[in-house]
């Protein structure tokens, strides 16, 4: 294996080895096959244009081209042009893709679900860190500066795993960091040739050491235990010094809460981060504007999330599979025909301001109607975006049912199934007995689940001496329940998930909701839903019923009808056509949203819109238009890149066609001119080039002269074919040296080097004959000649010769005679500026 082979293979190790960090991050690790796919094959792609060779910049930005290609594979195929190329969409949907997953990083706990946005992240990371690990170790051969991008690696995972990347992937990464070190180093010795290691143990001094199968090489062995001693340095520095006690060897945090809680494997959306926040706003900013035809608006509650996991950190929504948005939702779980419902129609309109992914709606929704990326999670019957997409400014109509059970219904639900019920009555064994113990103290004397959820309601809400405090530290784990129920002082968060476990321990399913209270009514009759409306309130399982509210936080929202004492009744009207007058006015007086920040105003996102009436939006069709201007593009491009190549089967046909054509008659007068004599625009000489720039004396640039045969622009034709595979031309050769020189270094033999002599000895006559003999059967001599030439190299150099021709550097060279030509005769030009515009031009005196 040659040295930059095994530096490639090295580099593609330590790059893995690294990226081993981010494995904690992520629950499945399925991504780490794809990145090591992916990486082999944007260090496969190096290789191969290593050994073309490409320069050092064309290697990186082909194996830049190539990631790019398999990132939009992989990610944004559908969006993509023949699901390979990258057009306008593709590149918009790879920036949704990296803002879902930017959102995703900071909403998710540790290890978080392997989103799409969050895989491109990790993926795109990976091979970005590889690619600039392969460009400084194998390109440029500098494997030393390659340990930074390795260092950003394994620092980023560290940071985001709060200290959860232990010293077992920093030992991992600091090996792959060594182990390419030592392939440099033994790359750089074997340049040197056979390097002197000493007699092996036991062998005489005469051996010098130089045998073949010896041990390894001084400097090698040196390497490697400066290597380990270092290791060992970095590994044990941090154990002993106290202040470093929160680095490689720290453990997570123990608080409760959704830091480094030890929380265990929780893939899990977390919307309570900023619950408490939104309540101590100093101005109750509107975020939500609703119209309803509900004929009561106090049970409006608008539900985002479920929250169902509880690990005794934290309560948590379960990762859950995700589908498109049904045209119907499917009917709620657990509901019976024999419940009384009722559906209404509400349309929402979302302020500019708020922004989250997840869509308040009323529950249980039936229909929605939303334009955007939206998908359905079933278990929760939530709307969460897609590829970036957030609640900011959205309109949208839901279609909902208005539960409304009795009493007696309630008391005789029959029991839950046994799945749901082992899922939502599932409490952590750190879990305090005394928890249990004061639900049971609670609801001792309850003939059933209802009657026990009710006495705990009313436990939380009035007999148990609780007060509403939204200063109290918050927190959803057993700590935090711990110490709710000694100190009695919380808000929403604390009674909530508080009832929701007791009620697990007694049996009852049970899980938490976050959202919004319904809000305030306005003059127009829509309803205001600010930030302070955010809310947190408990949802517990009865047969025939499904998930029902109950409300144990005092002052805060309404308590359900059927969990009162005596339950009023009313009817809907005709959810199609909600109206201002359909909407009740509770007994609070109408209070307008609080005024809106300046600088938010001015960017208009003070408040939400008026709500209307939304429609599914419908297919537009295929995108045409993206697709033709993304061809077009694509072939654009493609024809920059082969520029080269056209101009050089340009100019080759062009020379070899001037061949053939009719010589001068014998004893015509010549008009031949020395070279560099006479030599003119108005001369009739023939540019052997074909392509305007002026020829050069010598060899391989000759100077014009009438050439009616064709004869020096097929000497141009093999000097340029030379050119291309690797023998330079030498302007200070006759045309007999120079063919010479060309069979030399050609390897040509027989036949292709028997006319590249006779193309000379024409080209003589041409230059140096005062009536030069008529040639014949050049274009065939130079056909004859190119076919020895390409022979005698390899694969690669004939694809460069191919694609990257060395003498397309005669465009640069035309251009730039013509300019020189031209730029006298331009307007532009001072000395002509000033004879036409003498007074603009003249010094003031």
């Amino acid at each position: 294996m040659s040295g930059r082979a095994r530096l490639a293979l090295c580099s593609y190790a330590a790059t893995l080895m690294a990226a081993g960090a981010l494995l904690p991050l992520v629950d499945p690790a399925g991504w780490m096959l794809q990145a090591a796919f992916l990486l082999a094959l944007q260090s496969g792609v190096g290789a191969l244009a290593r050994r073309v060779p490409l320069a050092g910049a064309l290697t990186i930005g082909a194996q830049a081209l190539v990631t790019l290609l398999a990132l939009t594979v992989v990610f944004v195929r559908d969006s993509a042009v023949l699901w390979l190329i990258p057009g306008p969409e593709a590149f918009a949907h790879f920036g949704q893709l990296f803002n879902a997953g930017y959102d995703d990083v900071g909403r998710y706990a540790i290890p978080a679900p392997a989103t799409d946005g969050i895989r491109l992240m990790l993926i795109g990371g990976v091979l970005l860190i590889g690619l600039a690990v392969d460009a400084l170790a194998v390109t440029y051969r500098s494997a030393a500066p390659a340990g930074l991008p390795l260092l950003a690696l394994y620092t980023v995972a560290a940071g985001l795993s709060d200290g959860g990347a232990g010293w077992l992937w920093f030992l991992l990464a600091a090996s792959g960091y060594l182990l390419l070190l030592l392939a440099e180093g033994r790359d750089r010795l074997s340049q040197w040739g056979r390097v002197f290691g000493g007699p092996p143990p036991g062998a005489s001094r005469a051996a010098g050491g130089f045998e073949p199968g010896g041990a390894a090489h001084a400097p090698v062995r040196t390497g490697r235990r400066i290597g380990v001693v270092a290791l060992g340095v970095a590994l044990a520095v941090p154990a002993v010094l106290p202040a470093l006690d929160g680095g490689l060897f720290g453990g997570t945090g123990g608080g409760a809460g959704q830091g480094g809680g030890g929380g265990g494997t929780i893939s899990a959306v977390n919307p309570l981060v900023s619950l408490q926040d939104s309540l101590n706003q100093p101005q109750n900013r509107e975020v939500l504007r609703y119209r309803t035809n509900a004929p009561d608006t106090q049970g409006m509650y608008l539900r985002i999330v479920a929250l169902d996991r509880f690990d005794g950190t934290a309560w948590r929504s379960s990762e859950r599979k995700v589908q498109g948005v049904p045209e119907r939702l499917p009917e709620p779980d657990g509901l019976s025909p024999a419940v009384g419902v009722t559906e209404i129609k509400t349309n929402l309109s979302a302020a500019g301001s708020y922004k989250q992914s997840w869509l308040p709606m009323p529950y249980p929704a039936t229909k929605v109607a939303i334009d955007g990326r939206w998908r359905y999670e079933p278990a929760g019957r939530t709307l969460v975006g897609d590829r970036g997409q957030t609640t900011g400014g959205v309109q949208y109509s839901v279609n909902s049912l208005v539960i409304r059970p009795t009493r007696e219904q309630l008391a005789q639900a029959m029991a839950p199934p046994s799945e749901l019920k082992l899922e939502y009555t599932r409490v952590p064994d750190v879990l305090p007995e005394s928890v249990e113990e004061t639900a049971l103290r609670v609801t001792r004397g309850s003939a059933n689940d209802f009657e026990r959820a009710t006495k705990l309601q009313e436990w939380f809400a009035e007999d148990g001496g609780f007060t509403y405090n939204t200063q109290v530290r918050s927190g959803t784990g057993v700590a935090a329940i711990s110490r709710f129920l000694k100190d009695k002082q919380g808000f929403c968060v604390h009674f909530s998930f508080s009832m929701a476990a007791m009620a697990r321990t007694l049996g009852i399913p049970a899980r938490v909701a976050v959202g919004f209270t319904p809000g305030s009514p306005q003059s127009d009759g829509t309803m205001s839903v600010g930030l302070r409306d955010a809310h947190a309130w408990p949802e517990l399982y009865f047969e025939g019923v499904g998930w029902t509210r109950f409300e144990p936080t005092p002052s805060r929202g309404s308590v359900p009808e059927y969990a009162q004492e005596e339950a009023p009744s009313g009817g809907a009207t005709d959810p199609a056509r909600p109206e201002a007058g359909d909407t009740a006015q509770p007994s609070a007086q109408p209070v307008a949203p609080d005024a809106c920040p300046e600088p938010e105003r001015r960017l208009g996102e003070c408040g939400a819109a008026a709500p209307r009436d939304v429609e599914q939006r419908t297919d537009e069709g295929f995108p045409w238009q993206a697709v033709l201007f993304t061809g077009l593009g694509v072939v654009a491009v493609v024809l920059v890149l082969l520029i080269p190549l056209l101009w050089r089967i340009m100019a080759r046909t062009r020379r070899l066609s001037a061949v053939g054509q009719t010589p001068p008659k014998p004893g015509a007068k010549s008009t031949r001119k020395s070279p560099g004599k006479g030599a003119g625009k108005d001369s009739g000489a023939v540019d052997p080039l074909g392509d305007g720039a002026p020829a050069r004396a010598g060899a391989g640039f000759v100077a014009p002269v009438e050439d009616p045969a064709g004869t020096l622009a097929v000497w141009q034709e093999i000097t340029d074919t030379a050119w291309d595979l690797g023998i330079l031309p030498d302007e200070s050769q006759t045309p007999r040296k120079a063919a010479a020189r060309i069979v030399r270094l050609g390897k040509l033999t027989d036949e292709p080097a028997a006319a590249m002599h006779r193309t000379a000895r024409a080209v003589e006559q041409v230059l140096y004959a005062p009536a030069p003999l008529p040639a014949t059967g050049l274009a065939d001599d130079a056909h004859l000649i190119r076919e020895g030439l390409r022979e005698g190299v390899n694969l690669r150099t004939r694809l460069r010769a191919l694609l990257l021709p060395r003498s397309s550097v005669r465009v640069v060279w035309a251009l730039s005679a013509r300019w020189e030509t031209l730029r006298p005769r331009l307007p532009l030009n001072s000395r002509a500026l000033r004879q036409r515009f003498p007074r603009l031009t003249k010094q003031r005196g």
